[in-house]
């Protein structure tokens, strides 16, 4: 089974991003927009800035943590789609 790392941004003046990981990459951003994901996610309107495939559960959590905690990566990531 695949998993992937995903970056969300928020559809609003100020957004803000949001990393996470998930096996079906629809049907979470489906969560996230309907309020039903992440507490963080609740009350936006989000879209998907990107995303990486990865081979197992491990790599995707090992890599959603990398992605959070480099803010230089993040905010590379995050200029990219303005």
């Amino acid at each position: 089974m695949s998993y992937y790392v995903y970056m969300l941004k928020s559809i609003e003046k100020k957004p803000v991003t949001y990393v996470g990981y998930t096996s079906s990459i629809q049907n979470r951003i489906k969560l996230h927009n309907s309020g039903k994901g992440a507490k963080f996610t609740r009350g936006r309107k989000w879209k998907l800035i990107f995303k990486e495939k990865l081979g197992t559960k491990n790599k995707a959590i090992s890599r959603e943590y990398y992605i959070k905690h480099n803010r230089a990566l993040r905010n590379k990531i995050k200029n990219m789609y303005k």
